[in-house]
C-alpha cells in the first residue's frame, strides 16, 4: 500500500514551489505559512517572502529585518503570530545553531511556532527523517484506511492513527511519504464525496470496503461562525489614506479604522470613527460599499464608509511617520507605496481593493 501511494504521488502531485527545493529554510517557511491556510492563498506570499528573506540570516538580521519588515512581507496572509514566531525562531537559529535548522524533532520543537506536526513535517521533508506528521488530512486518510472509528478529536482515534502513521513512516523516501499522505487527503480522500475510484489505497481501505468512507472519522458537531457587522472607514487626504494600529493584533499591524456595529447606525459609527481620529471638521463619510470576510470563528460583514478630507495637513505632509515602528500609538497617513511596505490586515486590503474597482 505504501508503495502504491508513493507511485501515485510521484505521478499526480501538484507542482508546488516548496516541492521543487530541498532547502530546509524554504520548506520551513512553507510549513509555517500553510498552518490554517489554503495552498492557493499561500502561493503568492511564499515566493515574495523568500525573495525578501532568502535565508535564515537575512530573516534574523536585526538591522535589515526588524519585526515590522517581516510582518510587512506577511501582510494579507493573516495570523501574524506565525510571522513573529518565524522571525524569533530565525534569531534563535543564528544564536544556537549557526543559522541552520536542526535535523532532529526535539531541537525543532524548541523553536517558536513549531509544534508536533510542523517538526515532523520538516524533519521528514527537509532531512529525510522517519517522522510521522499527523494533521487533519492525515487523520482522515489513515482513519479510513485502517477503519478506526471515533471523532477526529477523540484521544482513542488520535492514538490509533498516530501509531499507524509512525509505523508507515518507517520506510524509504520518508519526505515523499509525508507529502503523499497530505496530497491524498487534499485531493482525493476528501471529507465529503471522496474520490475512491481514483485512490491508490482503495483496495486496502477498510472504510471503503464497509461502504461508508464518509463516516470515518465521525463528523464533529458543526459550530456556526459568529455573525458580526462592522463599519470600516476609508479617510483619504490627497494620495494618503488613514491607518491605525490594530488593537486586535497587539498593535503590531495596521488597519483602516473600524468599529463593531451595535445599537448605533452605520453612519453614526462612521462619523464617530472620523471624529475620534481627526476631529469634527470636514464632511460626513458616505457609504461606499460592503464586503464579507470569514475567519475560523467569525463571519464578518463590513460596510465601507469613505470621506475625502480636502486641505487636511496630511495631504501636504513632507514625510510619513516611521513605518518601522507600527507598535507605537497614533495614526498614520500612508501612500499606496507605503502600504506595500507595511504589515496591513487582510480586511483593510479587501476594503481598499473594492474601492479601486
Amino acid at each position: 500500500m505504501r508503495q502504491r501511494i508513493l507511485s501515485w504521488y510521484r505521478k499526480h502531485k501538484r507542482d508546488l514551489p516548496w516541492r521543487r527545493t530541498r532547502d530546509p529554510y524554504a520548506i520551513w517557511v512553507s510549513e509555517i505559512m500553510l498552518q490554517q491556510t489554503r495552498v492557493e492563498t499561500v502561493l503568492p506570499f511564499y515566493e515574495r517572502f523568500l525573495h525578501r528573506f532568502p535565508g535564515v540570516r537575512s530573516l534574523a538580521r536585526a538591522r535589515e529585518a526588524r519585526e515590522s519588515q517581516v510582518l510587512a512581507a506577511w501582510s494579507g496572509l493573516g495570523y501574524y503570530r506565525r510571522a513573529r514566531n518565524l522571525h524569533a525562531a530565525a534569531r534563535a537559529l543564528v544564536r544556537r545553531h549557526a543559522g541552520r535548522l536542526p535535523e532532529d524533532r526535539a531541537s525543532l520543537l524548541e523553536l517558536p511556532g513549531i509544534g508536533e506536526y510542523t517538526a515532523s513535517a520538516i524533519a521528514s521533508i527537509a532531512f529525510g527523517r522517519a517522522a510521522a506528521a499527523v494533521d487533519g488530512n492525515v487523520i482522515r486518510v489513515l482513519a479510513r484506511i485502517g477503519g478506526h472509528s471515533g471523532r477526529r478529536d477523540s484521544p482513542a482515534l488520535r492514538g490509533a492513527v498516530t501509531a499507524m502513521a509512525e509505523s508507515l513512516a518507517q520506510g524509504p523516501h520518508p519526505g515523499d511519504w509525508t507529502q503523499a499522505l497530505m496530497e491524498l487527503g487534499a485531493t482525493l480522500c476528501l471529507p465529503r464525496e471522496p474520490l475512491c475510484v481514483r485512490c491508490p489505497a482503495s483496495r486496502f481501505c477498510v472504510a471503503r470496503l464497509r461502504g461508508s468512507p464518509e463516516r470515518f472519522p465521525e463528523a464533529q458537531p458543526a459550530v456556526a461562525p459568529r455573525e458580526e457587522r462592522r463599519v470600516v472607514l476609508v479617510a483619504t487626504s490627497g494620495r494618503r489614506v488613514l491607518l491605525v494600529p490594530d488593537d486586535a493584533d497587539e498593535r503590531a499591524t495596521w488597519t483602516l479604522p473600524y468599529a463593531r456595529l451595535g445599537a448605533s447606525t452605520a453612519s453614526k459609527a462612521a462619523r464617530g470613527l472620523l471624529s475620534r481620529l481627526v476631529g469634527n471638521a470636514g464632511p460626513d463619510p458616505d457609504r461606499a460599499g460592503s464586503f464579507r470576510h470569514r475567519t475560523f470563528s467569525h463571519s464578518l460583514t463590513y460596510e465601507i464608509w469613505s470621506v475625502e478630507l480636502r486641505g487636511h495637513p496630511a495631504s501636504n505632509r513632507p514625510a510619513p511617520p516611521d513605518p518601522k515602528r507600527p507598535q507605537r500609538p497614533g495614526s498614520l497617513w500612508a501612500t499606496s507605496h507605503e502600504l506595500e511596505r507595511l504589515p496591513v490586515r487582510s480586511h483593510t486590503l479587501k476594503a481598499l481593493r473594492s474601492l479601486d474597482r
